[in-house]
């Protein structure tokens, strides 16, 4: 079923610029933003992206602890 969205207190430029890019698409603003709506929800999210990219990254036998000791070191041998 369909939902109501209302944003209220939306700046004259961000109204007129939404206005005329939905103009320049041949559509009502309300079509426009619906269809950037969908867009934006279509969307994987930042942290979405992270989660699945750290999900399929291979485990490290290495602590954190290992690692940053091992760059102290090396830096140190500089």
């Amino acid at each position: 079923m369909a939902k109501t969205i209302q944003v209220r207190d939306v700046g004259d430029e961000t109204h007129r610029a939404l206005a005329e890019r939905a103009d320049a698409a041949g559509m009502s603003l309300s079509q426009y933003l619906r269809e950037e709506l969908d867009r934006l929800a279509g969307r994987i999210s930042a942290r979405q992206a992270f989660d699945l990219f750290t999900e399929r990254l291979p485990s490290s036998p290495l602590s954190a602890d290992v690692i940053v000791k091992a760059i102290g070191d090396d830096r140190a041998g500089r």
